[in-house]
């Protein structure tokens, strides 16, 4: 999109308010209106005040001066307030669009921008969108009106000498239409870096046990350093081209000031301008400048502003997680089928799945082994959509999975992964998670059955214990029960366990592992695991390598068959 595109889509987000932005919009086209009066004051003043001595006068001048100055304070804090309304309410808008568009979008959009990338366009590009959508449109209304009332009031004075001040507006718009593309290219830059920097400082917070363990400060330091000083160099760029702008008009403009008091002091027509009319005309020349020098700076705000609403709109228009048109189906039972699944990630060219076919029963327990990179977890990431499959197809209860809705499909699947992830919340809240108000007791059956209830009770506030940013205020084995209680909690009819006990103990695996087989009964499960004592009760164990199934059965079955599965026990298992 070019920049007027972009612009009126942006002012699309302001159409709630127009009411209260053409609110402010009139107050300040009376606040323009009443900027000549000062300098139309000023001709009655020097001529009937000083010079006449006009006693009536003099008595209401005072007054006069004190009720436009009120006038104006009045109109200045009621548009400032309003206009600063509609800009928060924008950001706000802009906000919950971007952060509820960011829950919508596909796995694969997280696996290419970074976490730091995306905190920086929501919290920090988004305040740039503001000055281009609100402040500038007001500023832009007011000042050219300013400038239009002064300027009728210059030609009614003296339309000679105000035609030579209209000569400078080609020389303006030059310079600022170069200052304009200069401006928008760097503000694009200073975001994109902005972006990079606050990655860093993401990284530096989650990873820094990764950072002290290897004494790698003064490298993170370094790192930090040399994007923090792109930025810096970005920032005065910019400085530079917004900075440059306001003098070099403001010297074009006093250029024509001196030759208008050269003019005006050298006119050949018998005295006619009076003192007054002459310091009336200089001070309504010289209030032209403020009006003229925001409207040259405003260039800068609305290219940075642009550049941020561009930064927006690339989260807004990212295409969401297609979901099947169908109606949704109110529950599935859990019979799953693999068919001829070939799978290769985004932008690579490794083949993850090669011809993948198996079928789960409904209730039965199926257990995936094999080396790391041979493709189990891709099956669970699959079941659950997370990635669509490239060829193939996958079915629950006979329908493809492309066919149900994601509702659906995810309402009826459980995931407990080695990738553990709880919210910076109460315990409650993590096991009864998307549940405002939940039911307590639940919470404590999963927690009882995740073995889990005994520590739960000794924290400070128990169940409302918050349990920090990731779970950081508990144990690695604390946390993997509090995921398995989620699970418990869900009570779904197909049940995901990547790894599931890898964060616990020999003896609290023992104890919950009869929880999970309890929680197995009656579902679909598809457990991952390299710890092959967790699985040796499953209904069918399936080995993999390299994307393709070498051989599946019962635990019995593959001991005997002498093959990979049983290299693997021995491995385990050879003391």
């Amino acid at each position: 999109m070019n920049s007027k595109q972009v612009y009126i889509r942006l002012l699309g987000y302001v159409k709630p308010y127009w009411k209260t932005l053409a609110f402010s919009v009139l107050l300040l086209s009376l606040l323009a209106a009443t900027e000549p009066l000062f300098p139309m004051m000023m001709k009655p003043l020097l001529d009937e005040g000083f010079t006449n001595k006009d006693a009536t006068f003099m008595q209401w001048v005072p007054i006069f001066v004190v009720g436009l100055f009120l006038v104006r304070g009045i109109l200045t804090f009621t548009s400032s307030y309003a206009s600063s309304w509609v800009a928060n309410r924008l950001v706000t808008d802009l906000r919950a669009l971007m952060f509820s568009q960011l829950t919508t979008l596909p796995t694969t959009y997280f696996d290419h921008h970074s976490s730091g990338s995306l905190t920086s366009k929501i919290a920090y590009d988004v305040n740039n969108v503001t000055g281009a959508a609100t402040q500038a449109l007001t500023t832009i209304v007011r000042d050219t009106l300013s400038l239009v009332a002064l300027l009728g009031w210059l030609f009614w004075l003296d339309w000679k000498l105000t035609i030579v001040t209209l000569a400078l507006i080609p020389f303006i718009t030059i310079i600022t239409r170069y200052f304009n593309s200069r401006l928008r290219n760097i503000s694009g830059q200073s975001q994109r870096s902005m972006a990079d920097l606050t990655h860093r400082i993401e990284e530096a917070s989650s990873g820094h046990k990764i950072i002290k363990i290897f004494n790698a400060q003064k490298y993170e330091q370094d790192r930090f350093q040399l994007r923090n000083e792109q930025q810096r160099g970005l920032a005065m760029r910019a400085t530079v081209a917004a900075s440059a702008l306001v003098p070099l008009v403001q010297i074009l403009a006093s250029f024509s000031i001196a030759l208008i008091i050269w003019m005006a002091l050298n006119q050949n027509d018998g005295g006619t301008v009076t003192a007054g009319g002459f310091v009336s005309y200089l001070t309504a020349m010289l209030m032209l400048l403020p009006p003229l020098k925001r409207l040259t700076g405003i260039t800068a705000t609305i290219q940075k502003g642009l550049a941020a609403a561009e930064s927006v709109f690339e989260i807004l228009d990212e295409p969401e997680e297609k979901s099947a048109k169908h109606q949704q189906i109110p529950q599935l039972n859990g019979c799953i089928q693999f068919n001829n699944i070939s799978f290769t990630y985004p932008h690579t060219e490794q083949v993850i799945l090669d011809n993948f076919s198996l079928e789960i029963k409904c209730g039965d327990t199926v257990a995936l082994v094999g080396p790391s990179g041979s493709g189990k977890t891709t099956v669970s990431n699959l079941l659950a959509r997370f990635y669509n499959t490239k060829s193939g197809s996958i079915t629950i209860d006979e329908q493809s999975i492309s066919d149900i809705s994601l509702t659906t499909l995810r309402n009826s699947i459980s995931l407990v992964s080695q990738d553990i992830r709880l919210f910076n919340d109460t315990i409650a809240a993590n096991v009864a998670y998307t549940e405002v108000n939940p039911d307590i007791n639940k919470v404590k059956s999963a927690l009882i059955a995740a073995n889990a209830w005994e520590f739960v009770t000794n924290l400070p506030n128990k169940l409302n214990t918050m349990s920090g940013q990731n779970g950081v205020r508990l144990s690695g084995g604390q946390r993997q029960r509090i995921a398995i209680a989620r699970a418990f909690y869900k009570d779904a009819p197909i049940l995901i366990l990547d790894e599931a006990t890898s964060a616990l103990d020999t003896e609290s695996e023992r104890s919950i592992q009869a929880a999970l087989e309890q929680l197995m009964k009656n579902r679909t499960t598809l457990v991952i695991a390299h710890r092959l004592s967790t699985i040796e009760h499953a209904d069918n164990i399936v080995v993999m390598k390299d994307g393709s199934i070498v051989e599946q059965g019962r635990h019995a079955q593959l001991i005997k068959k002498s093959g990979l599965y049983k290299h693997y026990y021995k491995l385990q298992f050879k003391s």
